[in-house]
């Protein structure tokens, strides 16, 4: 929600809003927006204001203002806003908080229990006479506004000037004085008092990027490098083991130690051998100490908590010290579905909280949601101060891959010295849908990113951990068809004689998914499907078979698995909770070995520093990508291989590009560093999308690239990639495909060129081409297949497809061949919304975009905008709503309705021309809306009202 743009529509002429949030998509400068605010990063901060108990909701704006004396000035403007911020009307000025020069903003801690730990980051807010505390959420987000507002801080030179605010009386409020004294940092707020356990960030005397003592608390003698140590820096030494473990870092200040030396941008080549070595001797200074973590996991279709938790999350006698809890189906609601907004989460959470071990106290680290795909971590107190780099990510594997119904949450922190990786997912559903679990699972694997702590390095995915926990609802079935052969074996307790016939067991045996993991013993009966609020096997009409759904795997070394179980007590929903317990070997750090260790690496750099110019060697530098598809991933590889002295490398743009490649290209990894006569793979990937792919239809661009592979402190290396495309008409505007009157596959490039140029005519200008076909004949094949076999489907629309059957999908509209088209009524409905996806000019046209928000409510004006739009664009429309109005007349069957339609197709039809890759929520349901009318005053019409 770019709730900045209220923020901004508040302020006065010359006044700027630092910190505003832009989607990433877009790719030239907003309208409105001075040149100097496109150069920075966006972020925009929500918080929440705490008071002793109270907590209320403030917008956070960094707001900077050019005075004509030169120089710049900032204030913190802070806002009471509506649930939705999305004009200026939604938001109230609450308070103004001038950046002066006895302003700080402090990272603090609570005195007592620990509560958030490497989530949600605590900052106290001081000037003379001021004091607030507030919430921000963690990630980047809240990284980059804290270091927007050190920034910001005027510091001590006594030879700047000292900011005067003069610009700040126009907020004042009338006062009852005649004349009232001009404005001073004090007179705009009155404030609560402070807390302790502060970690400063901010403010004239405290560096914000300084290195800090991580959770592991390992002194690094930064003398080594040259830095002198601010006197106020924090040392681990200093400090008493009690006052360490009352501390809560966040992991935008606090880094763990394999990483730590080189967190920071201003460490450059030398310190990046350090860390290497560092890692590569990592067992010389650690050594291994278990911890016992608790895994959980449970499906609670929808409902909401209606008994104590205890049995399933405290049934052990001993306390763990980690608590990994991850729910599915949290929340049902279409609302869920779309917004993303559940009441739903607040109830588990709590549940959750009050149901751990009760003979210890818990700090929770994270909670992160994707729609109903909930994953809660807590640790014991008195780890906290050993938790570092949190971080969390969503990955939606639903419809059009992006869909949160399916998909997987994950937290990734470091504890100790170990790295772990906790995965929550819900995989697709349905016996026979295997395939589909199967390509969910690798595209959370290969989509699931984190940011590291240094921007400058490549994202860590989920195999690059030293311990993966996978939890979830995985949906693997019992392949036995004779449901009570199943039920009976189950009776018998025979687990071992009906695992044989467990999916997830034979997909691992076939190598297709988690290869590499393990899974306890089962020996608990299966977990789905029950009729709720019993245990009584499901007794409905569709009487599903019983299935292990809920499952715990794991990977790594030094892990012990001490159970594996499910909890019958607890009844709310039709599956069963399934717990699992591990000991799992941490390395902990042995402060004096690492101190020496380091010492001895230092040393040894000394001797051979500048000793030589780093040269690499390429097993490959000409690249060949061959009949290049839409959607259909290449990757060619090639190795570098280091000489004998230590490099880093990094693909870089050429002059004049702002990108070291093509936007259909990409190099994994892009950068990285290679110790002596060692060697790193990176793979090429070609992937032509919807961004890329209507210029390699016309041949304004080409499968043709130079990458500049860059040596620091050494030479250049240039690599070719060429290849072929194979035109798609995915892609390819609308009115191009109604003139194409053959297969794509079919024509000249020189004709597939022009056509794709062609402009749009709004009406019929006498061109001398043929009459063109009222709607592309490739959406008419899509539309009547549907007709034909899917209009009773199931969950249309929202059931993902399976990607194989994409490219034969793709595959027979281009090549004309239709009587092959054989593919599952969810692949076929995903291509149809990848292919409106991928029309360059959207069904509703850039030029209506506006139009159609405003008259959104308004049926008449609706008509006329689409009466407005050119023949081809106007049929398509008309096409596709009579084709909506069908399934809905077979709503009994197929389960839509025409909320869930619109949503679907508004923010297809519907694009906003600026460029965003999603629309904000205001105009995301004007979409809905404007899509809704159509579907609920049908007009007559048939749908072989149009040729193709």
């Amino acid at each position: 929600m770019d709730q900045s743009v209220a923020i901004q529509e508040t302020l006065a002429d010359g006044e700027y809003c630092v910190i505003i949030s832009f989607p990433a998509a877009w790719s030239s400068q907003p309208q409105g927006l001075p040149a100097w605010a496109w150069e920075v990063e966006w972020q925009a901060v929500q918080g929440v204001l705490c008071e002793g108990d109270s907590r209320q909701s403030r917008l956070l704006g960094l707001v900077r203002y050019r005075p004509e004396r030169g120089g710049q000035e900032h204030a913190l403007f802070l806002y009471t806003h509506r649930r939705m911020a999305i004009t200026g009307d939604d938001v109230s000025l609450d308070q103004i908080v001038p950046v002066s020069r006895d302003f700080t903003l402090e990272e603090v801690s609570p005195d007592g229990e620990l509560y958030i730990l490497g989530s949600d980051v605590t900052v106290q807010l001081d000037t003379a006479e001021l004091s607030l505390l507030f919430q921000l959420p963690f990630g980047s987000h809240t990284r980059t506004f804290l270091q927007e507002v050190a920034r910001a801080c005027p510091g001590f030179d006594p030879a700047t000037p000292d900011p005067e605010f003069r610009w700040l009386s126009r907020y004042r409020c009338p006062e009852p004085e005649p004349e009232p004294e001009p404005p001073t940092p004090q007179s705009w707020n009155s404030a609560p008092g402070t807390w302790p356990g502060r970690a400063r960030i901010g403010g004239g005397g405290s560096s914000s990027d300084e290195l800090r003592p991580n959770g592991k608390g390992l002194p690094v003698d930064q003398s080594s490098w040259g830095q002198n140590k601010p006197e106020n820096s924090l040392s681990r030494q200093n400090k008493s083991k009690s006052e360490i473990s009352n501390m809560v870092r966040s992991s935008t200040i606090t880094v763990s130690d394999k990483a730590h030396i080189l967190s920071m941008q201003k460490f450059g080549l030398r310190d990046t051998i350090v860390k290497s070595h560092l890692i590569q001797k990592e067992e010389d200074y650690t050594y291994i100490q278990n911890f016992r973590f608790f895994v959980g996991t449970y499906n609670v279709n929808g409902q909401s908590p209606k008994e104590c938790l205890r049995p399933w999350l405290s049934h052990d006698t001993q306390a763990p010290d980690v608590y990994c809890v991850g729910f599915q189906e949290l929340d049902l609601s279409k609302e869920a579905f779309f917004f993303h907004d559940t009441p739903k989460e607040e109830e588990w959470f709590k549940a959750v909280s009050e149901a751990l071990h009760p003979d210890a106290k818990y700090a929770k680290v994270k909670l992160i949601r994707l729609v109903g795909i909930m994953l809660l971590l807590y640790v014991k107190q008195e780890h906290a101060a050993y938790i570092s780099e949190v971080e969390a990510e969503t990955v939606g594997t639903g419809i059009m891959g992006r869909m949160g119904n399916k998909g997987g949450v994950a937290i990734r922190f470091q504890f100790h010295n170990t790295s772990i990786c906790v995965v929550n997912s819900h995989l697709a559903a349905h016996t026979e849908e295997y395939e589909r679990r199967n390509q969910d699972y690798k595209d959370i694997c290969s989509r699931m990113q984190f940011c590291q702590v240094d921007p400058s390095l490549p994202p860590l995915t989920i195999s690059k951990h030293d311990v993966i926990l996978w939890l979830g609802d995985l949906n693997y079935r019992i392949e036995d068809p004779d449901v009570e052969k199943v039920k009976k074996l189950i009776e018998e307790k025979a687990f071992q004689t009906l695992y044989a016939y467990d999916q997830l067991r034979a997909q691992v045996a076939a190598k297709a998914v988690f290869e590499g993991f393990s899974e306890g013993e089962l020996t608990f009966q299966p977990t789905y499907k029950y009729d709720t609020g019993s245990d009584d096997w499901d007794t409905s009409e569709k009487c599903r078979a019983p299935a292990w759904c809920d499952r715990v795997l794991w990977k790594g070394k030094n892990i012990t698995q001490l159970s594996y179980q499910s909890h019958m007590a607890l009844k709310t929903s039709d599956h069963k909770p399934v717990s699992s317990v591990f000991d799992i070997g941490v390395r902990v750090i042995n402060e004096e070995l690492y101190r020496k260790t380091l010492e001895e690496i230092v040393r040894s750099l000394d001797k051979m520093e500048n000793a030589n110019i780093p040269s690499v060697s390429l097993s490959k530098r000409e690249f060949c990508f061959q009949n290049v598809k839409y959607m259909h991933l290449q990757v060619e590889s090639f190795t570098i291989r280091n000489g004998q002295v230590p490099c880093q490398f990094e693909f870089i743009s050429k002059p004049n590009e702002e990108f070291y490649c093509k936007q259909w290209l990409r190099a994994s990894p892009s950068r990285g560093f290679l110790l002596p006569d060692s060697a790193i793979e990176i793979e090429l990937e070609l992937f032509v999308n919807k961004t890329t792919a209507t210029k390699l239809n016309s041949g304004e661009d080409k499968i043709e690239d130079i990458l500049v592979l860059h040596l620091e402190r050494g030479k250049d290396y240039f690599l070719s990639v060429s290849g072929n495309y194979i035109p798609s008409c995915f892609g390819s505007p609308i009115h191009t495909l109604c003139y194409m009157k053959e297969p794509i596959l079919d024509l000249p490039l020189e004709t597939i060129r022009e056509l794709t140029l062609m402009q749009l005519q709004t009406e019929d200008n006498g061109s001398q081409l043929e009459k063109p076909m009222d709607i592309p004949k490739e959406l008419w094949i899509l539309v009547d297949y549907l007709y034909r076999n899917a209009i009773q489907q199931e969950d249309l629309f929202q059931q993902p497809g399976l990607r194989s059957e994409f490219d034969h999908i793709r595959d027979c509209l281009d090549t004309g061949m239709i009587d092959n088209l054989s593919a599952s009524n969810h692949s076929v409905a995903e291509a149809l919304l990848l292919f409106l996806e991928s029309l360059p000019e959207p069904v509703i046209c850039y030029s209506a975009y506006r139009n159609c928000l405003e008259c959104s409510g308004n049926l008449a004006a609706s008509k006329q905008v689409i009466t407005a739009l050119p023949a081809c664009h106007r049929n398509v429309f008309t096409y596709l709503m009579a084709f909506l109005q069908e399934l809905l007349k077979n709503s009994a069957k197929n389960h839509l309705d025409d909320n869930i339609l619109a949503s679907i197709f508004g923010s297809l039809l519907l694009r906003n021309p600026a460029g965003h890759q999603k629309l904000e929520m205001a105009e995301k349901k004007k979409a809905q809306e404007f899509v809704h009318q159509f579907l609920t005053h049908p007009e007559p019409l048939s749908l072989l009202s149009y040729s193709a």
